[in-house]
């Protein structure tokens, strides 16, 4: 069966890779979670090493084929869960998926000790599943992909940064342009015409990420002074019309 369809490739995945977690014990019973990005999470439940287990809770997150409905383009995930036997365990497991935001399975086993932990077993079931599936996070093989993707969303802001200041320029030459004029009208000068000519446009396609960040700023700077420059024009000129 084909991969099911994703937002974008991932470079990483093995289809047996997990990652457990340190165990935890709190007055006799135990915990251990373990993640993986592609098994589901029957399978990981029937991990041999969580037989005894008194509950194998999981959690499991997919990408959602169904494409987002309005102008919002974010991705839609599918989440399910299964208590085995510890209530709202399920639930607890499934959010550390969210707020990771990571896609796989989760599984913390848990072997009851005798005695009732309240509340803070929560707590030792969300630890042990962020620790696993933390460890996935920061493995060789998810830091290539992150730095992959890094690349390719510094390469998507460079293109919208070129397009965007080559958009900056044409407005600033006709701006400066509509400046010459309101100055000459108001004020004749023998430098207006210099003050009307267009800076040269550098090579854009050949500058990093961070110099065409700063060159937007400073496009932006040279429009709000340039609007500036025209309104004390258009008031210079309202005078001398006024004093004709």
């Amino acid at each position: 069966m084909p991969p099911k369809r994703s937002l974008s490739p991932d470079h990483s995945r093995s289809p047996t890779k997990t990652y457990t977690s340190f165990a935890i014990t709190d007055r006799a019973s135990r915990f251990l979670a373990i993640y993986s990005p592609t098994l589901t999470a029957q399978q990981l439940q029937s991990t041999p090493s969580l037989s005894s287990a008194t509950h194998r809770i999981t959690a499991s997150r997919i990408p959602n084929t169904q494409r987002p409905l309005g102008p919002s383009q974010q991705p839609l995930y599918a989440t399910t869960h299964d208590d085995d036997g510890e209530k709202y365990g399920g639930k607890a497991v499934a959010s550390v998926l969210s707020d990771l935001n990571i896609t796989g399975s989760l599984v913390v086993a848990r072997w009851y000790g005798g005695v009732m932990l309240g509340p803070v077993r929560f707590d030792h079931i969300k630890k042990c599943a962020r620790e696993a599936a933390s460890k996935y996070l920061d493995s060789p093989e998810q830091q290539r992909v992150k730095k992959i993707r890094v690349d390719e969303d510094d390469q998507k802001r460079r293109k919208e940064l070129i397009w965007v200041l080559a958009e900056r320029d044409q407005s600033i030459s006709v701006l400066r342009g509509l400046l010459a004029e309101k100055q000459t009208t108001a004020s004749p000068s023998p430098n207006a015409e210099s003050k009307a000519s267009p800076a040269k446009v550098p090579g854009y396609s050949k500058l990093p990420l961070k110099t065409l960040e700063n060159l937007e700023r400073a496009r932006d700077a040279t429009i709000g002074w340039i609007l500036a420059q025209i309104e004390k024009a258009e008031v210079a000129q309202k005078s001398a019309s006024d004093a004709g």
